[in-house]
């Protein structure tokens, strides 16, 4: 019999509060729970052959695909296809997954069968979720009670990607969009639309964009069109990185740098003024997550399409490879 799990996808990635644990989940609908303390400091008396796999391997009782991830203080919150879920960090570490603590449903306005919740970024000062979803919407929800407080609507296709700083949210999709959101009054003040630009467009890969991030004075995106840096006043694109991708799926900020990644062989480091400082090699043929965590100390995971998930304690090397199988 095939074992699918040699053909795994992992779609997202989060770590837990306390950083000890990482957390990925796939496209078959597990949960895999890596015991970091047990991986990055391995009793030698004590090591078995199964060390850099999961803890524990949870299925979600509907086996649809884990789109995203989110860590609060006291949930895990896992995006699947037409619902937000959040499970206690207690029950997650557990050997048996119990029920979700809490469940949201997603009604879209499109009355298509499927939303697949992409992207999840929480606000902790307002303890509030934003999702963007497949239904070319982003929703605000509040986690006290699980009601929707906001629909964010502009996009013409599906969301691929959100991320926020204070009171701005951004948002880029399947339609080429980028755009930039007052969160206190759900609208949008700002957009760019990148594929039309000559020197940052690839026609041949897509208008589409597959990662947005903000820094204070900044924006970094991707996608069919070039990684670009963007400053967020003027909207000007001041650096458009020279990098050999077929698509970009992950791009952030990180110490004055930019991380991205995407079909490419490499995940890259990126200065503001193009440099490539590091070219991390990897083991996915295409990267849809890396997750950066910077306490208890450094520590970065990078996933995507393989069963593999390759952990780097400095940005310089691949220290181990785990196997979500």
């Amino acid at each position: 019999m095939l074992d699918k799990m040699l053909y795994n996808t992992v779609l997202c990635q989060t770590y837990s509060p306390c950083g000890k644990y990482l957390i990925a989940g796939n496209i078959y609908g597990h949960i895999a729970v890596f015991d970091l303390d047990a991986i990055l400091h391995p009793v030698i008396e004590l090591l078995t052959p199964d060390y850099n796999k999961p803890k524990h391997l949870h299925l979600l009782e509907n086996k649809t695909q884990i789109c995203s991830l989110a860590t609060t203080d006291n949930f895990l919150i896992v995006g699947t296809v037409n619902e937000i879920s959040g499970w206690d960090w207690k029950a997650v570490v557990q050997s048996k997954l119990s029920k979700p603590a809490w469940t949201i449903k997603i009604s879209n306005q499109l009355k298509i069968d499927e939303t697949d919740v992409n992207s999840l970024w929480f606000n902790k000062e307002e303890n509030k979720i934003y999702a963007g979803c497949g239904d070319n919407k982003v929703y605000v929800y509040n986690l006290e009670d699980g009601r929707r407080l906001n629909t964010f609507d502009g996009h013409k296709d599906f969301i691929h990607s959100i991320h926020g700083r204070g009171k701005q949210l951004i948002s880029a999709g399947e339609d080429g969009l980028v755009m930039l959101w007052d969160t206190r009054m759900g609208k949008s003040h700002n957009k760019l639309e990148p594929h039309k630009k000559a020197n940052i467009s690839r026609p041949e890969i897509g208008k589409w964009i597959g990662s947005v991030a903000l820094d204070e004075d900044w924006i970094v995106c991707g996608g069919g069109p070039r990684l670009a840096l963007w400053h967020q006043r003027s909207l000007d694109a001041v650096m458009v990185f020279d990098i050999p991708d077929r698509g970009i799926h992950v791009s952030f900020f990180h110490e004055d740098c930019i991380v991205a990644g995407g079909a490419a062989k490499h995940l890259y480091q990126l200065s503001y003024s193009g440099e490539v400082k590091v070219e991390l090699p990897v083991s996915a043929t295409t990267v849809y997550s890396a997750e950066l965590r910077t306490s208890p100390n450094k520590l970065l995971a990078i996933a995507g399409s393989s069963p593999e998930i390759d952990i780097c304690t400095s940005f310089k090397y691949r220290d181990q490879v785990l196997h979500f199988r």
